[in-house]
């Protein structure tokens, strides 16, 4: 199994300062191009290269830092700083790669062709898309204006996160409104999470009598798993938070401190106005624009992908992971881990004339900040929403244990396992601890 000769391979453990590029002429050749250098595309990137070795794979990626966003939550809740959050982009590379620094713009699959923005053309014999999300901060009208200003942030920008913080300590009453797009994003629990995080920053400050917190989600639920949609309902009951389902932020008035709603109901949409003492805002997202215009995408936009093997429905030599790809399941780096080895192996098995035989279960992971020192770690498969849990105990509780393996050990198996292409998510330890 690729699992076990994982741990074998030759990968990246230090540092480095000298990085190999592509060269810049025309149709530049490789064995597998990945696009992304986020998670999904470095953790396959990394086995990849050491598999095959020099001169085989590049990696096309126009960022100079890597983020570890998952960790922001705890950045815009006071309990991380954010350079936590980074690393350069040339330190968790891998060494054997080379690295495009550029961004992808378009694909020509027919003739096995990456195309760049700056109009290179770079072929390939395999192809694998972890692009990411798109963050659509004009799908919110003013949202761009009043970003990270006047108390309005979102832990979904590199910058404003950095704002969150002093917003919420620097609160004095009034409505603190948290909002959800009915879109699909990535974390899908990070918007309520700094919302918990803030409330109990106004009980320690002294200013929770004198504030009305508000989550408005444009989605029907709290939460899309109903085990742990119940524990956080009644989380919201005994804080006094106000939950308003399909609701969904449209417009900002900053000038007026007003956030406008359309509320979907029976009788079709409404308008709601509300005004805003602090709000968090958690912009609608969708597919990368360069993915949704090509021969690649679905319908919707998505690397069209065969849910459980990774592979593209049209093309085989193209596969796709993370958020980027068609699969129906959460957005997150913990589905990325078991993405990433069944790209792995059925790419390696491809290559070799061998059946696809590694299936994705749809496995993803939302850990759940209540509180300081309370999490729920929510598991569970996005294809038959039911909880996959790996520790033999209820998850739907809140639990300082979670909360201190998500804020302490999660980021060292994410710089160290993940990037490294050596950790494949907790399933091996879920058949022994958890088998049922």
């Amino acid at each position: 199994m690729l699992r076990a000769s994982l741990g074998r391979l030759p990968t990246s453990r230090v540092p480095f300062s000298v990085r190999r590029y592509a060269s810049s002429s025309l149709n530049s050749s490789y064995k597998v191009v990945v696009i992304g250098g986020g998670p999904g595309g470095l953790s396959v990137s990394s086995t990849l290269s050491a598999i095959l070795g020099k001169n085989n794979v590049a990696v096309v990626e126009p960022s100079d830092v890597h983020y570890y966003q998952p960790l922001w939550t705890f950045v815009g809740g006071g309990l991380k700083s954010f350079d936590q959050s980074k690393r350069r982009m040339e330190d968790v590379m891998p060494k054997e790669v080379d690295w495009i620094q550029k961004a992808a713009a378009g694909f020509e699959p027919s003739s096995n062709v990456v195309i760049l923005a700056d109009g290179q053309k770079i072929s390939y014999d395999y192809l694998v898309v972890a692009a990411g999300i798109q963050v659509n901060w004009d799908g919110v009208k003013g949202l761009k204006e009043a970003l990270g200003k006047d108390c309005v942030t979102s832990n979904y920008s590199a910058d404003s996160v950095q704002r969150t913080w002093e917003f919420i300590n620097n609160f004095k009453g009034g409505n603190a409104i948290f909002t959800m797009p009915s879109t699909p994003i990535k974390c899908a629990g990070a918007p309520q999470k700094i919302m918990y995080l803030a409330e109990e920053q106004f009980r320690k400050n002294g200013v929770r009598d004198n504030a009305q917190v508000i989550y408005n989600t444009g989605i029907g639920k709290i939460f899309g798993i109903d085990k742990y949609a119940s524990t956080l309902s009644q989380i919201c009951q005994e804080r006094g938070i106000t939950v308003n389902t399909t609701t969904e932020l449209t417009e900002i008035r900053a000038d007026r401190r007003e956030a406008v709603f359309k509320k979907t109901g029976p009788n079709g949409s409404e308008e709601q106005v509300y005004d805003y003492d602090f709000l968090h805002v958690a912009p609608p997202m969708g597919a990368p624009d360069f993915i949704k215009k090509s021969p690649i995408a679905d319908k919707a936009g998505w690397v069209d992908v065969d849910a459980a093997t990774l592979q593209h429905t049209k093309y085989n030599n193209i596969f796709s992971l993370g958020d980027c790809s068609s699969c129906p399941t959460g957005k997150t780096a913990a589905a990325i881990t078991s993405e990433s080895q069944v790209v792995k192996q059925n790419l390696l098995s491809l290559m070799a004339g061998k059946e696809l035989v590694a299936k994705y279960d749809g496995y993803t992971s939302c850990p759940l900040v209540t509180g300081k020192n309370k999490l729920i770690l929510a598991e569970f498969s996005g294809y038959t929403a039911t909880p996959q849990e790996t520790f033999p105990v209820n998850q739907s509780a809140e639990r300082a244990s979670m909360y201190h393996l998500t804020s302490h050990v999660l980021p060292e198996l994410y710089w160290s396992g993940l990037l490294k292409g050596i950790w494949h998510g907790p399933g091996f330890f879920r058949n022994i601890l958890n088998p049922n």
